[in-house]
């Protein structure tokens, strides 16, 4: 193994710019690859937050009792579809605007919990279940306003759906033309070398001795790539973190978590060596005759 360490070494320095495209090649595909996980592990963290909230906001009128609380709960706790309610008062409306808006000084002198109306929010089953929950608060004549936020989650679930659908087909394409340019280049390579390939032979050299280089060199290529399209991908999610946090407001999903970002090292390394290998054992098979 040690002496095809070695022949791949200098097969690699003999053609440095065939080991160049190879490399990034493999790189802008693992790239790619790793975008598109995230973005589809961002805005799944992110679905499931907004699903997890209360989706359903019911504003009371003023001097509202007790009793009339208590009664709605009891009765949206019969129904099947919810599974939590949380009753807003106006004191805690009043705290909650302050902490939204706590850079605004302005905007906090402006309002008291007066002006605030208490509320309740309601967590349902699933996205599905939101309006006909609506509909039984609406027909309460102790609220004034519901309000039901089912386009976001709607939206949420199809830009998934979109992101998976399309990052999917673009790495499939992607990785289908890694492997035909490893195939391209190791038999390009095994061509070159094919008076010195019939020379290891006469010397008594064995199939696999002869084989392994090549294959070793796919493999190379692809965790060379793959490495450094992590490195991009992780140095990129880093810089920009302090940005988008702003815009993501409550959803928590920056930093990214170091074990998922060593997860996707390690499942993208395995899948670069499934290219790199599947693509320099092709080429050997088809142009190596021994």
């Amino acid at each position: 193994m040690i002496r095809a360490i070695a022949f791949t070494k200098r097969n690699i320095r003999r053609t440095p710019f065939q080991a160049l495209a190879a490399s990034m090649v493999m790189f802008l595909t693992f790239l790619v690859l790793q975008i598109f996980v995230i973005l589809a592990a961002g805005s799944q963290t992110s679905l499931r937050y907004f699903e997890s909230k209360p989706q359903v906001i019911a504003f009371f009128k003023d001097g509202i009792s007790s009793q009339d609380i208590s009664a709605i709960e009891n009765a949206l706790q019969q129904e099947g579809r919810v599974t939590n309610t949380k009753f807003v008062s106006k004191e805690d409306a009043l705290q909650i605007y302050r902490e939204r808006n706590k850079n605004d000084p302005m905007l906090l002198e402006l309002v008291t919990a007066s002006i605030l109306p208490a509320s309740l929010e309601i967590s349902t089953q699933s996205p599905q279940d939101l309006a006909p929950v609506a509909e039984i608060l609406k027909k309460e004549p102790v609220i004034s306003d519901v309000i039901v936020p089912e386009d976001l989650v709607t939206t949420l679930t199809s830009v998934t759906r979109i992101i998976r659908t399309v990052g999917v087909a673009t790495v499939g394409f992607l990785m289908v033309f890694a492997t035909l340019v490893i195939i391209m280049i190791i038999g390009f390579k095994i061509r070159l070398k094919r008076t010195e390939i019939e020379i290891m032979r006469l010397l008594g050299a064995s199939s696999s001795f002869v084989r392994t280089p090549f294959i070793l060199e796919g493999l190379f290529y692809g965790l060379t790539g793959t490495a450094l399209a992590w490195v991009i991908s992780y140095g990129l999610l880093w810089y920009f973190t302090p940005f988008l946090q702003g815009y993501l407001g409550e959803v928590k999903l920056l930093p990214v978590n170091p074990l998922f970002m060593l997860a996707l090292l390690g499942g993208s390394l395995a899948l670069a060596c499934f290219v790199g290998g599947l693509g320099s054992i092709a080429a050997v098979r088809r142009y190596l005759k021994i």
